[in-house]
């Protein structure tokens, strides 16, 4: 596992922070997205105007809400799973670790 990014919670329920990797750094807002199916994200992505993913609100077995993100990009060889979970205060943290068989 590894934490790529680290993000505030805003008074509106969005988010915004950093996503930093060994090749990438950038401000990054996750905002809340209006659903218009049950597949649909509740949020999406962006790097300033472009849209590069999207985040779904679930809920891990102990009862705690998270992110569960996808982010994309054709200069990604992947597409990026993360999750965002809360830590101390106000402050989220965008943990990744390679799925099984990557």
């Amino acid at each position: 596992m590894a934490t790529i990014g680290t993000f505030r919670k805003t008074d509106k329920g969005s988010y915004t922070g950093t996503l930093k990797t060994l090749t990438l750094t950038v401000k990054t807002h996750i905002t809340k997205s209006p659903k218009t199916n049950d597949q649909a994200p509740d949020y999406r992505i962006f790097v300033g105007p472009t849209e590069f993913g999207a985040a779904w609100l679930k809920t891990s077995r102990d009862g705690r809400e998270y992110l569960s993100v996808r982010m994309d990009d054709p200069s990604f060889p992947a597409p990026i799973f993360a999750s965002l979970v809360e830590g101390d205060g106000n402050e989220f943290s965008l943990i990744w670790s390679r799925r099984s068989g990557e």
